[in-house]
């Protein structure tokens, strides 16, 4: 896709979305930021196909803040569809959907419900690609967060090769333009991209957490309430053989991070 290429992103002010358009407008590409506080909306469909008029080529960062299934099921199949008909409708040419490594074994939670947005949208006459990426860095102290309990912070026992969602975005625009080493391999389903090394999401938490000056104990944690526990604990998370490996480490990314 050449240079000046028209290219909507969709959850333009995300996480991940924000380093996307960024890393596009870096490289010479027109970008149409897609969010509701654009005024489009991927669920009831205001103002998308409006959005699309043309546009070459849709990236999909969109996501939702609910760890339900059933309720970001709801919200990424319908997005799904809505994207489709609109990217049918106006022209696109491809699409290109950010979604997690590993998550065919999934069957509770988000992860399963990023499952069904891959069907989903992959059920869509547009033509899509998607990249499948580990846990982000930015997740750690979110997650340390949410296990603080007084003097100690409980976190899931995972085994991830954690990422940095600017590195995310770059392998991103790779896959949406060609301009790149990502791309799919022969004899797997999808692109996977991740960190250069695998670490624990515990031992992570504690670094950031002591970085941001906590004197919390961490304590991992196994839920045999999960069902894809065995997923998270025993390196299905992990990336295939096939992946781009890219820096930097959890350590060195904290440490160029300010509190």
């Amino acid at each position: 896709m050449e240079t000046g290429s028209r290219i909507a992103v969709v959850g333009a002010t995300g996480r991940a979305g924000r380093h996307v358009v960024d890393v596009l407008r870096e490289r010479g590409h027109d970008v149409v930021a897609i969010s509701r506080s654009a005024g489009v909306d991927v669920i009831t469909g205001a103002g998308l196909t409006e959005a699309l008029e043309g546009v070459d080529c849709v990236i999909d960062v969109s996501s939702t803040p609910s760890p339900d299934q059933q309720e970001a099921t709801e919200f990424f199949t319908t997005s799904a569809r809505n994207l489709q008909a609109a990217g049918a409708k106006t022209g696109v040419r491809r699409m290109v959907v950010a979604s997690i490594i590993g998550i065919d074994a999934s069957v509770a939670g988000y992860n399963a419900a990023k499952l069904a947005h891959e069907q989903a949208v992959l059920a869509g006459p547009v033509p899509v690609r998607i990249l499948r990426a580990a846990q982000f860095h930015e997740f750690v102290e979110e997650l340390a967060s949410w296990g603080m309990r007084g003097e100690v912070c409980c976190v899931a026992k995972m085994r991830t090769q954690l990422i940095g969602a600017r590195v995310v975005a770059e392998g991103l625009v790779e896959l949406a333009t060609g301009d790149g080493p990502i791309a799919e391999t022969a004899g797997t389903p999808f692109a996977e991209i991740a960190g250069p090394r695998e670490e624990n999401l515990a031992e992570m938490a504690q670094l950031v957490l002591e970085r941001r000056g906590h004197t919390v104990r961490v304590e991992e944690v196994s839920d045999p309430a999960n069902p894809d526990r065995d997923l998270f604990e025993n390196g299905g998370l992990l990336p295939g053989p096939h992946a781009t490996l890219a820096g930097p480490t959890y350590r060195d990314w904290l440490a160029g991070t300010t509190a």
